[in-house]
């Protein structure tokens, strides 16, 4: 017995050590992903530091106490979403402080193995705890049967929902009357007003708002008044769209505090209502893939009674093309989505090939009879050229002497002098926009050519280049200004570029609600939700998105892959935007849109 204790005291006296190492080092390395810039010395010269390695000791040292230290699938999973964390995090201080990331910077790399191994601790520490949920809440629903809800008072609820939503989003509308006619609006009003079309925007949403726009004024001579009229078709569709959400939540049963925080969420989270009344496509295209998430998990949940319903096959192939109609890069994000459930519902092989068979079969008549139809003009390269446009024009500001006078030459062919100088590390427009199309489209294999040459010479200017241009998506701290300095119809953005608040010609601001109008000019357009602790992060992309990836990793590690394809579809879409022209909250809208149906899923009430 004696001899057992000895033992007991080895292994904790060794556990203690390692906790104290692993705790002190990380305190050591945590400035090195803190924004410090302004004062260096407000961590390591601060009673505050103290208290973190505190807390750090009692982490890790419980964490190494109670968890299983022989189970190696989680340790790695965990380890590998903590080397993603921590390098995000330490790149993404250095991108915000000094707008690129010095790779010889010794401190970076000492930093990120031990970091990284602090954070992974803690991470199969929080795991454990949630799986300690799961099985209490399992016991628990053993011995309560929830009763189902009468199919009338479900109906009757779901009209109250969307009713509900409607009458919260009024007032906003009326504040920002005629609502947020913004980011590329007149440019696509332009095209049905001029009959003039091309293939840039979706032209689905060209149609749709354009359309609305140009009726309601030939009738009533007010572009106020049809601005406002598309806002209330797009209220509507988002509505139903979270309804058939909380009905899909009530349904499997989540709980009836979930589904009401959601329902208030819904009502009256500043992202989501900005969105609801932006003229953008990026509200549709969102509430298309939240669909598509839903079918996903009904799918995932039960593919026998989803195969054998000709409701939910139609409502999965409908969200897929609408999704797809509304924005280009869900065509690449769901392009690899198939080959996913081609591999994971092998035992329904034929039916899923004729379920993605019928999305791309109609996404391609849709898309292609409209082009058609409307005489569009296409072949613009630069939109899918972003990020190598990006990485030619820094490394022809900082390294210029990579490029050989024929580089040059050859490079001036596809992007003009003019161009180059306007070069914004966080932003392509102004150098994208002067993209010569045709110089490119004569001799392809020379230009490729030219931007595999320079990058092999400057590599790191080009991992730096598309880096600068999208850590918004994954640095939590961010702060997104991309827009910093560029004068709009009635403003110069300044501080912050958060959303778009802006109404574009013809239409004008006229705000019935000045007071509420107020106060999401602030929202969009300065520094104010960034001040508050904790709440800022529910307006960070790569806050959210480092939520998500949490609990993906989890749901993988727990081997719920029902609850991983949902997971995956959304981390596709992220992965498309990485490779965009800038890092905004409107182009991974899903965050937001999706954030009740995400909490549900990881509190394992789906």
């Amino acid at each position: 017995m004696q001899m057992m204790n000895d033992k007991e005291f080895s292994i904790k006296l060794k556990l203690n050590t390692v906790a104290f190492l692993i705790a002190t080092a990380g305190t050591l390395c945590f400035p090195q992903m803190l924004n410090l810039k302004e004062n260096t010395l407000g961590f390591t010269n601060s009673i505050f530091s103290v208290f973190v390695w505190i807390l750090c000791l009692y982490a890790v040292d419980l964490s190494l106490h109670t968890i299983d230290l022989s189970d190696m699938r989680g340790w790695k999973i965990a380890a590998v979403l903590s080397f993603f964390f921590t390098t995000a995090m330490l790149f993404g201080v250095r991108l915000e402080d000094e707008g690129n990331v010095n790779f010889k910077d010794w401190k970076l790399w000492v930093s990120l193995p031990i970091l990284t191994c602090l954070f992974t601790i803690l991470i199969r520490k929080f795991w454990n705890f949630l799986g300690g949920m799961e099985e209490r809440k399992r016991r628990l629903s053993e011995h309560i049967k929830l009763p189902d809800t009468p199919a009338k008072a479900a109906k009757y609820a779901n009209v109250l929902t969307f009713l509900f939503l409607l009458f919260c989003w009024l007032p906003m509308l009326l504040a920002v009357y005629p609502g947020f006619f913004v980011y590329d609006a007149q440019e696509e009003w332009v095209q049905v007003a001029s009959r003039t079309f091309n293939t840039h925007h979706p032209l689905v949403h060209v149609l749709m708002l354009g359309g609305i726009v140009c009726a309601v004024h030939k009738v009533t001579d007010s572009y106020n008044l049809g601005i406002a009229c598309y806002m209330i078709v797009q209220m509507i569709i988002v509505a139903g769209g979270f309804t058939y959400l909380l009905w899909f939540m009530r349904k499997k049963r989540v709980s009836r505090a979930i589904r009401l925080l959601s329902l208030f969420y819904f009502a009256f989270f500043p992202v989501i209502v900005m969105f609801t009344l932006c003229s953008a496509k990026d509200a549709l295209f969102t509430v298309a893939l939240l669909m598509l998430l839903l079918s996903l998990l009904d799918m995932g949940n039960n593919a026998e009674d989803f195969f054998s319903s000709r409701k939910q096959e139609i409502f999965f192939v409908l969200s897929a093309v609408t999704m797809m109609l509304f924005r280009k890069n869900g065509i690449y994000a769901f392009a690899v989505m198939a080959l996913v459930l081609l591999l994971y519902h092998k035992r329904y092989l034929k039916k899923i090939l004729i379920l993605l068979a019928a999305v791309f079969l109609t996404y391609f008549l849709v898309n292609i009879g409209l082009t058609a139809a409307l005489h569009a003009e296409g072949g613009e390269k630069q939109e899918i050229l972003t990020v190598p446009i990006q990485q030619l024009a820094r490394t022809y500001k900082f390294n210029r002497e990579a490029f050989e006078p024929e580089d040059i030459a050859a490079l001036h062919e596809i992007l003009p002098e003019e161009a180059l100088v306007l070069y914004n590390p966080k932003l392509s427009d102004p150098v994208k926009v002067h993209f010569q199309n045709q110089a490119f489209a004569s001799d392809k294999s020379k230009y490729i050519g030219l931007w595999m040459r320079i990058g092999l010479k400057k590599p790191l200017s080009y991992i730096n280049a598309w880096l600068v241009n999208s850590y918004g998506f994954w640095y939590p701290d961010t702060v997104i200004d991309v827009y910093s300095g560029n004068t709009v119809f009635t403003f110069t953005y300044q501080d912050s570029s958060y959303f778009g608040y802006e109404v574009e010609e013809p239409g004008f601001r006229d705000s019935k609600i000045p007071w509420l109008d107020e106060a999401y000019r602030k929202l969009a357009l300065e520094i104010s939700q960034e001040k508050i602790p904790i709440y800022s992060m529910l307006y960070s992309p790569g806050g959210i998105f480092w939520g998500i990836a949490f609990v993906f990793a989890y749901v993988l590690y727990r081997r719920k892959y029902h609850l991983v394809i949902p997971y995956l579809m959304v981390i596709l879409v992220w992965l498309t935007v990485l490779l965009g022209p800038t890092y905004l909250p409107r182009y991974v809208l899903i965050f937001w849109f999706g954030l009740p149906l995400f909490v549900a899923m990881m509190m394992e009430e789906i």
